[in-house]
């Protein structure tokens, strides 16, 4: 089981940046491919960046590629998302999850569906 805690959420306008954290329970973090997603109002929770287990690897949802940044610090059990250029369509709910298979050490998770770890979501509001 890992409890995952994310913060870094607020408002900000469009164009600007914001970095979200997510710390995990545990120790060893580098078990897990780890993953960020969203969720805005009245649509489906969908992919947007994820890290292999010691971060050889990183995919980006087309949307937000160029502009987020996943990066982890399996020392610190932590993940982050760093966001540049925001726009207003990236407003949302953004939540950390962990994928509970033990992948290969270049394999990232893709499917909102391979991850069953989630922490409770940062509220993400970019203002036009």
């Amino acid at each position: 089981q890992v409890q995952l805690v994310e913060s870094g959420g607020g408002l900000v306008q469009a164009g600007g940046s914001l970095s979200l954290s997510c710390v995990a329970s545990r120790r060893t973090l580098s078990r897990h491919v780890m993953g960020w997603l969203r969720q805005a109002l009245g649509k489906e929770r969908e992919f947007v960046a994820a890290i292999s287990r010691y971060g050889y690897s990183s995919y980006y949802a087309d949307s937000v590629k160029g502009r987020f940044t996943i990066f982890r610090d399996n020392a610190k059990n932590t993940v982050n998302l760093q966001m540049n250029s925001l726009k207003p369509e990236d407003t949302a709910v953004y939540y950390c999850a962990a994928d509970p298979t033990y992948r290969s050490t270049t394999y990232y998770s893709k499917m909102p569906t391979e991850y069953d770890y989630w922490g409770q979501g940062t509220q993400v509001t970019v203002s036009s």
